[in-house]
C-alpha cells in the first residue's frame, strides 16, 4: 500500500513539472483544446509580411485574437459549419489563392530587380523624355475659317488668354487661357508638337494648325532643358514597375507552355 502511495505521488510530481513546459508550448486552453503558441507566431509572421510592424506591445492583442478564433472556430464546428458544401468550394478557393501567392513570392525572391536594371531603365526614360520643354498655349476650334479669325484678331492686338477662355473647345486648356503648362514636344500630336517646334519664344503660329481635333492657334510663352526627376527620387517606382514586368512575363511563359485542351 505504502508503494502504490509513493509511486502516485511520484506521478503527480512529474506531472507537476511537465506542466510549465506544456503550458510554454500554449497560450490558452479552450474548452479543454490547447491553442497552440505557434498560431501567435503565425499571425504576427502574417502581419509582418503584410507590412505592418509587430510591436512587443502587440502580443496581448496577437493572444486574445487567436483565444477569440479557436473560440469561434468551436462554435462553427459544433454546429456543423465545417463541412459544408458551401464551406469546402471556399477552403479549395483559400487554397488555391495562398499557393498561387506562395509560387508568385518565391519567383520574386528568385528573380530580384537590381541596381544595374533599375538605372538602365532610368537612362532609357532620361534619353527618351531629355532635351528642350516648351512652355505653350493655344486655341482650339472647330473649323478653319473661326481660326484666321482669331489669328487675325489676335494681331489687332487682341488677348490671347481672354479669347482662349471666350472660345477654345479643349476643356483643360481652354478655363486657364489656353495654358498646356511644360511638357515636351513629344506629348503632342506630330501636327501640333511640328508646329510648336518651329516657334520662337513669344510667338504665334500664322496660320491655324490642323490636327484630328480641330484647328489650333499656338503661341510659345517660354523654352527650357527638360526637368527630370532625379534618380534617387523615382528609383522604387522604377524598381516596383520593373518588377511588375517580370511577374508579367513569368505569368505569359507558364501560360504559353501549359497543355490547354
Amino acid at each position: 500500500m505504502r508503494m502504490k502511495f509513493l509511486s502516485a505521488v511520484a506521478t503527480a510530481a512529474m506531472l507537476c513539472t511537465l506542466a510549465p513546459a506544456v503550458l510554454a508550448q500554449n497560450v490558452a486552453i479552450v474548452n479543454g483544446k490547447a491553442v497552440p503558441k505557434a498560431r501567435v507566431d503565425a499571425l504576427a509572421q502574417q502581419l509582418a509580411r503584410s507590412g505592418r510592424p509587430v510591436t512587443p506591445e502587440m502580443e496581448g492583442q496577437l493572444k486574445d485574437e487567436v483565444i477569440a478564433r479557436e473560440i469561434f472556430i468551436q462554435e462553427a464546428q459544433k454546429q456543423g459549419l465545417d463541412v459544408t458544401d458551401d464551406f469546402k468550394v471556399q477552403l479549395e478557393l483559400a487554397r488555391q489563392t495562398i499557393l498561387i501567392r506562395e509560387l508568385f513570392g518565391n519567383y520574386q525572391k528568385a528573380n530580384p530587380v537590381t541596381d544595374v536594371e533599375i538605372k538602365a531603365e532610368y537612362d532609357r526614360f532620361a534619353a527618351a523624355n531629355g532635351g528642350k520643354e516648351f512652355r505653350a498655349r493655344h486655341i482650339l476650334v472647330e473649323k478653319e475659317d473661326e481660326a484666321k479669325a482669331i489669328i487675325a484678331q489676335l494681331k489687332k492686338g487682341g488677348k490671347f488668354e481672354e479669347i482662349a477662355k471666350k472660345s477654345s473647345k479643349d476643356p483643360g486648356s481652354g478655363a486657364k487661357g489656353g495654358d498646356l503648362d511644360w511638357a515636351g514636344a513629344g506629348n503632342y500630336v506630330a501636327e501640333f508638337s511640328e508646329a510648336l517646334s518651329k516657334l520662337t519664344k513669344g510667338k504665334m503660329t500664322e496660320t491655324p494648325v490642323k490636327t484630328q481635333f480641330g484647328y489650333h492657334i499656338i503661341r510659345l510663352d517660354d523654352v527650357r532643358d527638360a526637368q527630370l526627376p532625379k534618380f534617387d527620387e523615382v528609383k522604387p517606382q522604377i524598381s516596383q514597375q520593373l518588377q511588375q514586368q517580370k511577374m508579367t512575363k513569368f505569368q505569359e511563359e507558364l501560360r504559353a507552355k501549359a497543355k490547354v485542351e
